[in-house]
């Protein structure tokens, strides 16, 4: 696995600076060593960002989220363990920003739930306008197609919607290992080496590195399947 060690550790909301970049205005965490943890599986949380984290109120997101449990996932499961696992990546990665975070536990929220009511959201706390419009930065939209949502996200999304649709789609990637039908695992591969590559490798190289991971375990994982299918298919010739 690619160390995760390095910058990208946000404090909150406060501690993100508003840049141009190439695409528009975007958010940029700092470099501040002070504004993040080592994030990595042989790293644990400083006592400061705990306290960030504890200060975040994110149960009342947590408890909005919950309306996923009944929505059933391909690879299993629900979609409400997709909020989490979303949210805990971003942690591993060293992210503690509030915004970042509690729309990372409703991000398919607006997208799952058609009768969603958003005054509930916005009823929440200060953050829940920021919260809310960053969860319809990584939604797609009605008439949009998979390939010009995913671009909306890379041309003209913030950084936190970029690195979060990074996170969004590590889970998925590895939800992916569950998943028996060819087809799918094949195009959303493919989908992923020409729509994510290119926002992870501006959102965070180290979740880049892990998703071209994934895409590997899962190309030879197809290869796999070509070949057994090959060989099952030759076996039926000769039997004949």
């Amino acid at each position: 696995m690619n160390d995760r060690r390095g910058p990208g550790f946000v404090a909150s909301a406060g501690d993100l600076v508003h840049s141009p970049d190439a695409a528009g205005s975007g958010m940029h965490p700092p470099t501040s060593p002070s504004f993040m943890f080592q994030g990595g599986p042989e790293s644990a949380m400083d006592k400061g960002s705990m306290i960030r984290l504890k200060e975040m109120h994110l149960a009342p997101y947590v408890q909005l989220s919950t309306v996923l449990i009944g929505k059933r996932r391909r690879s299993g499961g629900n979609m409400f363990r997709h909020q989490i696992d979303t949210m805990a990546i971003l942690m591993d990665y060293g992210y503690i920003d509030s915004i970042l975070l509690k729309a990372s536990v409703i991000h398919d929220l607006v997208e799952d739930v058609p009768d969603f009511d958003s005054d509930t959201l916005l009823s929440i706390d200060d953050e829940a306008s920021e919260v809310y419009r960053l969860v319809l930065e990584v939604t797609r939209r009605p008439i949009e197609g998979k390939a010009d949502f995913l671009g909306r996200i890379l041309t003209y999304g913030s950084t936190r919607a970029r690195v979060l649709k990074c996170a969004d789609r590590i889970s998925n990637m590895i939800s992916l290992g569950y998943v028996t039908d060819i087809e799918f695992v094949r195009r959303y591969t493919d989908e992923t080496e020409a729509c994510i590559y290119p926002i992870a490798d501006r959102a965070d190289p180290r979740m880049a590195a892990e998703l071209r991971e994934l895409v590997a375990t899962r190309t030879h994982y197809l290869h796999l399947m070509e070949e057994a299918s090959e060989h099952q298919q030759e076996s039926g010739h000769k039997q004949a």
